[in-house]
């Protein structure tokens, strides 16, 4: 062994045998490829870090309202989770909790500002989803009304002795709340996260209601319970269903039209059963699976260009009683000193662009990397270790003896073309896909929403008396380039609540809506939403009891209703509204993304006064008119916290997993042509060394410099067709498969399939052409003199 390495080292350092390109290629297919593998292995890895994750389970609402398709929500009422464990002996532990605000402004007693997550949770919260202590008891703490447990990140920004001390959300600027614990980090590898947990007994200094001992309605909260061991959760649904007959009047949800049940789903599987994380999932393996593949190809490849050169060397191994065994340990040496010396290229690399890592996967390092994704990588190195030395182990070892003595001229050639034909395939397969994905991503920007959010911004001022937000948007309009400002509860693309549609004097319910809540009479004409029956609000009549609905709202209503004379000037009513009169129709908007749209029907209510999102319309938008809003609100609102946006940042971010992913391709895509031209150019070289005296001979003869080109073309076009048609057909089932993420698709024509096939065809000939080139134009007497 030791002089099998001995052996291996000294043809590691011989030079002509592009060992370099050898360790680089692979290097680069393994960093890319590595971290995608960790991607996938830390997407199905959500919440299992939680102590008895797997008896851990969220309570999910299914609900069929009216004639509505059902539907399966993970938010409950507030008296479920509560319930549950008080009327099941299964349930071991339950607990509710529910967001406040994300990404929230807050600031300290020093005034120092600071952003976090903050849910709002009861004094079970830890009992079901523990975290470690830092300080304090979490028990304890979250049992008192306006005190917080704050993350380990939240503490060390605050300074030191953070126990104690006050915060105050700039959206709720008179409430104070003090802080009793300090937690440590939730791991990103969780669908809960948050900063800070308010205790859930301080709900009514947020909210108007106290819905926590509900039952039935404002399900806002999540629910968590975790079994008692050896629990099959499908066998505790007969006793959910008689402890819901204990707590809710069945017979009146009967006649409301509505069926409400509860079932279990695992903590572990919240995440990594979503449609959307398998999809991303299969599509990121592939997508590490090509690169790695085609950096071994590409390896083996290369390897086998040197088989001549280093027929020689084996023979006379041979010659001095080297067995088969004996060549194939030292090929397989060798093999390990490449893949050894690739992966630390690839940890280098990994590590010397791990900002742009973190940023394409988001997710940091060291969540990527734990203990379990590290013996999964060091498989997949193994598996690559025995793919790359096996081949050209065996093809070595069977160099007969007598190459010693005269040239060896097996070339593999069709190994060679073989190894090309799948490369081919990986190129035109993550190219094609490439193209795809970045179509999508560019609709989905540019799409047509229902309404125009060019040259606008917004600013959430949330906090702020109605004086105050009244002043700031008449200080607005006075700005020249503003050419309107109007204000509203709830912007479009960042979802909306649900509320229940009835007649007014019948309990039944007919369907759910998407509510946008409240606009004012300036709202409609700024997004430029068409009015297609009836009329907008009106300043002069501001009144909270008028609605606006859809297009699908007023269908949809007319058809259950009989209402063939139409729904304008009709009365309805409302949950959380009350009897209202539909004053007109507005054509259908989008409520959410492309990938996660809102197919209900949309209703807009009435104001009377200004509302917490101030919406400002440019004729032009620059960065001077963002400054100009920015100064203007800072002098008119100067006790709040103001950021300004302008809406199409938003709206793109939405997309923001897309562009990640269309990323992670075009630099897989980049790394697998340059390797795949790696291994095209030494192919290339190989042959023209081979055929360097059929060549001279045939110019000799009268060929020309192009029917010489045309002998290497033809030979790289028998398997580049047929392989660039393979890789397009796995392109368009790869690219159908990610597109079920969305409701809106791009089209898939043929053209772009044809169009990206002949792309990579005609870089694969350039370079071809290019390389051969040289000896196409040389002097055939001097290849015959070298031969």
């Amino acid at each position: 062994m030791a002089n099998n390495i001995s052996t291996a080292f000294r043809s590691v350092c011989k030079k002509k045998q592009n060992n370099g390109i050898k360790i680089i290629s692979l290097g680069v297919g393994l960093a890319m490829g590595l971290v995608l593998i960790a991607k996938v292995c830390f997407e199905q890895s959500f919440d299992n870090f939680y102590p008895h994750s797997e008896r851990i389970y969220q309570i999910q609402e299914n609900v069929v309202s009216g004639n509505d398709k059902p539907n399966a929500y993970g938010q409950v009422s507030g008296g479920v989770a509560p319930g549950m464990k008080a009327d099941l002996p299964q349930v071991e532990a339950a607990t509710r909790l529910t967001f406040l605000q994300n990404d929230a402004v807050f600031f300290t007693q020093d005034k120092k500002r600071l952003t976090g997550t903050f849910i709002m949770a009861d004094s079970c919260l830890f009992d079901v989803l523990p975290h470690p202590m830092i300080t304090g008891n979490a028990k304890k703490v979250l049992s008192q009304p306006m005190y917080v447990l704050i993350s380990e990140k939240i503490a060390k920004n605050m300074g030191s002795n953070a126990v104690g001390q006050s915060i105050r959300l700039d959206t709720w600027p008179t409430q104070t709340l003090i802080v009793g614990g300090v937690f440590k980090d939730v791991p990103e590898n969780t669908h809960l996260k948050y900063d800070v947990v308010i205790s859930l007994n301080s709900i009514l200094h947020f909210f108007q209601n106290d819905g926590t001992q509900n039952w039935v309605g404002n399900d806002r909260y999540l629910g968590y319970v975790r079994l008692a061991p050896n629990t099959d959760p499908t066998s505790l649904t007969p006793a959910i269903n008689k402890m819901q007959a204990r707590h809710v009047d069945m017979n009146e949800l009967r006649k409301a039209g509505v069926k409400l049940s509860y079932s279990l789903l695992q903590l572990e599987k919240i995440h990594s059963d979503e449609p959307s994380t398998k999809r991303m999932s299969i599509l990121l393996a592939l997508l590490a699976f090509a690169l790695i593949f085609t950096a071994v190809l590409n390896y083996i490849l290369i390897v086998l260009s040197s088989l001549v050169k280093r027929s020689k060397e084996i023979a006379i191994h041979k010659c001095y009683g080297a067995a088969e065994k004996n060549i194939s340990s030292i090929v397989l040496t060798e093999t390990a000193i490449h893949l050894v010396a690739s992966v630390i290229v690839a940890t280098l690399l990994i590590f010397l662009f791990h900002t742009q890592v973190e940023e394409i996967l988001a997710a940091p390092l060291r969540a990527l990397f734990t203990f379990r994704t590290g013996l999964l990588l060091a498989v997949v190195c193994i598996a690559v270790f025995f793919s790359s030395g096996i081949v050209p182990a065996r093809i070595f070892a069977r160099i007969p003896v007598s190459s010693a003595f005269r040239n060896f001229k097996e070339s593999r050639r069709k190994w060679k073309l073989g190894l090309l034909f799948l490369q081919f395939i990986a190129t035109a397969f993550l190219v094609t896909l490439l193209v795809i994905i970045g179509r999508q991503y560019n609709s989905m920007v540019n799409d047509n929403p229902g309404y125009v959010y060019e040259n606008l911004l917004y600013c959430n001022t949330s906090g702020v008396t109605k004086e105050e937000r009244q002043k700031a948007i008449e200080e607005l309009k006075r700005i020249p380039e503003v050419q309107a400002v109007a204000t509203c509860s709830t912007l479009p693309m960042f979802g909306a609540s649900g509320n229940n549609v009835s007649e007014p004097d019948k309990a039944q319910e007919l369907f759910n809506i998407a509510d946008l809540y409240n606009a004012d009479a300036d709202y409609l004409s700024l997004m430029e939403i068409p009015v297609v029956a009836g009329k907008d609000f009106e300043h002069s009549t501001a009144d909270s009891a008028q609605v606006l609905v859809s297009q699908s709202f007023a269908n949809k209503l007319a058809k259950m209703l009989n209402w063939n004379d139409g729904v304008v000037g009709k009365t309805i009513r409302v949950s959380e509204h009350g009897i209202c009169t539909i004053k007109g129709i507005y054509k259908d908007i989008r409520i959410g993304s492309i990938s996660e749209p809102d197919p209900r029907p949309s209703a807009i209510f009435s104001a009377n006064v200004p509302l917490n999102n101030i919406m400002i319309k440019f004729r032009q938008l620059n960065s001077d008119g963002i400054r100009q809003v920015n100064k203007v609100l800072q002098t008119a609102l100067p006790n709040k916290d103001i950021v300004v946006t302008p809406y199409k940042t938003s709206m793109t971010f939405l997309y923001t997993s897309s562009r990640l992913f269309r990323n992670s391709v075009l630099i897989g895509g980049i790394i697998t042509l340059i390797i795949v031209l790696i291994g095209l150019i030494g192919y290339t070289n190989d042959e023209i060394n081979r055929r360097s005296a059929e060549i001279a001979i045939r110019k000799v003869n009268g060929a020309s410099a192009r029917e010489i080109l045309r002998l290497f073309i033809k030979d790289i076009l028998r398997i580049a067709i047929p392989a660039l048609v393979i890789g397009e057909l796995l392109a368009a089932l790869a690219a159908e498969k990610w597109m079920e993420n969305f409701a809106q698709k791009t089209s898939l024509s043929l053209f772009i399939f044809l169009g990206c096939g002949i792309a990579v065809l005609v870089i694969i000939l350039s370079v071809v052409s290019m390389n051969s080139y040289r000896t196409a134009v040389q002097n055939p007497v001097d290849a015959i003199k070298r031969d």
